[in-house]
């Protein structure tokens, strides 16, 4: 029997075992997933096959990136199937082909700034393109900066700084655009999402979510009709680690950030089809299909502290959108 998630015209069945991985291989943590203009689906990972792409019915295809990333954090695809990955472990951003062929480095691998110095990049998180192809990197555990930098590679430009009042961060986490320019922020450990002008000026915030992690836009032909999906990791502590409705969850919201759907969540974590460890990288594809990489691997021990990681975890889910 199919497992249904959502409500109303966001339903979507679960894809059991939709990533066929070759022999002997495993995601670990699926950090980030995007989707190209082909539907082939590339899954940035912290196993040892950094990148490894599918087509959209999930067999394999190719990987790349071995021993290049040390801890795969972000990844964005633009409308050219350019792709920008941040890797935190590195401290650094790198936009390549879909081969994995170096167009762009930001960063210098290897060699964070200070931390909270506010000077990029100290465990940098995410990237987004502004409409003109500018691009932003959220800056990210051990900063609390957005920084904007042109298309070749020279900042611009930043904004933000530790604390919890508007244009402040506690771990800004992930960063999307939207066509009209205007750039949204997961404030993850502050439970929301920031929004602000192309030139960093605070404009509002959606505060109906449980530690923001994954966040992506689907565009529409006018902003009023804009949805982001949301990974919400869920609980921190032992002391609420099951309590209901708060996560772990991937929220479906309008371009106020009022809730349109949930999907999981209501019965805490787990492996179960239907519930989730921890979404981390949100991506759709053109058939308007989900893909949740969740950072299992990282966050079991957490959920579970008394039963044995198990081979092969499920770090990677796809959501068939039913219509």
């Amino acid at each position: 029997m199919d497992t249904i998630l959502g409500s109303g015209a966001h339903r979507y069945r679960v894809v059991e075992n939709w990533a066929k991985l070759p022999e002997g291989w495993e995601f670990k943590d699926a950090a980030a997933v995007a989707c190209d203009s082909k539907d082939r689906v590339y899954v940035f990972n912290r196993g040892e096959h950094p990148m490894i792409v599918f087509d959209r019915e999930g067999n394999f295809i190719k990987s790349w990136g071995e021993g290049s990333y040390p801890r795969a954090h972000g990844l964005h695809i633009d409308a050219n199937d350019i792709l920008y990955l941040t890797d935190d472990g590195g401290h650094v951003v790198r936009k390549c082909t879909t081969d994995g062929k170096v167009l762009l480095e930001l960063g210098v691998p290897g060699k964070p700034a200070p931390y909270m110095s506010g000077e990029p990049f100290h465990r940098c998180t995410h990237t987004a393109l502004s409409p003109k192809g500018e691009i932003y990197v959220s800056d990210g555990y051990g900063n609390a900066k957005v920084h904007k930098y042109s298309p070749d590679g020279k900042r611009i430009l930043s904004w933000g700084e530790p604390g919890t009042d508007e244009g402040q961060f506690n771990i800004v986490h992930n960063i999307v655009t939207d066509p009209d320019g205007w750039v949204y922020v997961a404030d993850r450990e502050n439970h929301r999402v920031q929004v602000f002008d192309g030139n960093g000026r605070y404009e509002t915030q959606w505060v109906n979510m449980h530690r923001p992690c994954g966040l992506y836009c689907c565009n529409a032909k006018v902003r009023a009709g804009l949805k982001f999906i949301i990974g919400e990791l869920g609980p921190a502590m032992p002391v609420n680690r099951n309590v209901p409705n708060i996560g772990p969850r991937v929220s479906i919201v309008d371009v106020k950030g009022k809730l349109i759907a949930r999907l999981g969540g209501a019965s805490g974590p787990g492996l179960e089809t239907g519930k989730f460890i921890a979404p981390h990288g949100i991506a759709v594809d053109s058939r308007g299909d989900i893909y949740v990489g969740e950072v299992s691997y990282t966050d079991f021990p957490k959920s579970f502290p008394d039963v044995k990681i198990p081979w092969r975890m499920r770090s990677l889910q796809k959501l068939e959108k039913v219509n």
